[in-house]
């Protein structure tokens, strides 16, 4: 297969992934559809076998090896999706596979990973290192390098998810694809766009992560600095050559998302939607919450990737409840008397939030030596109602810091 990949590639690609990769579920979303104020749908890839959209570029392009290269294996440096991709699809085709992995990677995918038959080798802090270091591998022992997005087969295997789309939600008119490297949204953007030019893709990107807005201004690949995100699934530093072209010449948009947005999606997905869904893969949701006006519909948002380390996702968690206002942490000062702590807590109690940890601060050059500083974390319902806590407590003479 030649760089430029075709309509005809993406059907074929399909035909040859067919008994491997499933076809996810298109979910309609009430909630999201009530917010834009139009039709939502979204597409399951948290439900892919390997739990995101990966097996389906990585199958295609490990079966398409010759007998000489199966021989020598294949090694391939992914954050854990691709890598459990890849390990499936060479233990399913009987390959020997070797991982690289950066260091930090979420534990449960580098289990998978193991668990899928590939040897994993921890290597760097990003996904550019281990890129490095499974390309050094390559050469020194010939295994075949399998890039996570750089190559006309990742792409048509995952241009197979547009075909999806299209026949799913036939009246589509936005179709929102979380990207890293960008071989998912240019394989969904050559698929879509070849039947319906009409059709508004749009790329997201976290925005300690997003390596395409400057790359398109300057018209080539342009690696990032540095990067910082809770999205490991999308932290690329530098697009890749053949999908950046197809993203430059077919891709609508490239909107970015922050951790703060990543995470109010991801409470809001496993609150309304009882999915369990990485940071990563809701980054299409947060572009809807944070620009609800912003996209037509019908809309579908894709969900890349459920991969997910249960003590992240209690962290996530958290840190959307804060983010929504559903956390609420203040230090209030009140007069050190007996009863001073319990009229406290009652009016808190009877502005209707509940208190998750209390404590106390006696020695601070801002109290005076009738004063006690109270440090008090509160469960509320909302931002409404937290700053209707916050409004309360002054009202009733309290001194209330953030």
């Amino acid at each position: 297969m030649s760089d430029d990949v075709t309509l005809d590639d993406i059907r074929t690609a399909r035909e040859a992934i067919a008994d491997v990769a499933v076809r996810t579920p298109m979910e309609e979303s009430r909630w999201l559809s009530a917010l834009v104020g139009g039709p939502v749908w979204l597409k399951c890839e948290n439900l892919q076998r390997t739990g995101s959209f990966k097996i389906r570029g990585a199958y295609l392009r490990i079966s398409r090896l010759s007998e000489e290269e199966r021989a020598r294996g294949v090694v391939a440096a992914s954050a854990g999706n691709h890598a459990q991709g890849v390990a499936l699809a060479a233990s399913t085709l009987g390959i020997k596979s070797t991982v690289f992995m950066p260091e930090g990677a979420p534990i449960p995918k580098e289990k998978a990973t193991r668990g899928y038959g590939a040897d994993v080798v921890f290597e760097g802090r990003y996904l550019e290192d281990s890129l490095a270091a499974a390309r050094a591998f390559a050469e020194r022992t010939g295994a075949v390098l399998i890039h996570p997005f750089d190559h006309a087969d990742i792409m048509a295997g995952q241009g197979t998810l547009g075909l999806e789309v299209l026949e799913e939600v036939p009246d589509v008119k936005t179709v929102l694809v979380p990207t890293g490297g960008g071989g998912l949204l240019a394989g969904v953007a050559l698929a879509i766009k070849s039947q319906r030019p009409d059709v508004r893709v749009v790329g997201i990107q976290a925005e300690g992560a997003a390596a395409y807005p400057g790359s398109l201004e300057a018209g080539h690949p342009v690696a990032l600095g540095s990067m910082s995100t809770m999205a490991d699934g999308i932290a690329v530093g530098c697009p890749g050559d053949i999908p950046f072209a197809a993203i430059r010449d077919h891709v609508d948009d490239i909107v970015t998302v922050s951790e703060e947005s990543l995470s109010r999606a991801l409470l809001s997905v496993v609150e309304r939607a009882k999915l369990v869904v990485e940071p990563a893969g809701v980054a299409a949701v947060a572009a809807l919450l944070d620009d609800p006006d912003a996209f037509e519909t019908p809309a579908v948002a894709v969900l890349s990737g459920g991969n997910i380390d249960p003590l992240l996702l209690g962290k996530v968690i958290r840190h959307g409840l804060a983010s929504a206002g559903r956390y609420l942490y203040l230090r209030v000062c009140i007069p050190d008397l007996p009863g001073g702590l319990a009229s406290l807590l009652t009016e808190v109690g009877d502005a209707g939030a509940n208190v998750l940890e209390v404590a106390h601060e006696r020695i601070s050059p801002t109290l005076n030596l009738n004063e006690v500083e109270v440090r008090i974390q509160l469960e509320t319902r909302s931002e409404t109602h937290a700053e209707q806590v916050r409004a309360r407590l002054r009202e009733c003479g309290y001194r209330v810091y953030e």
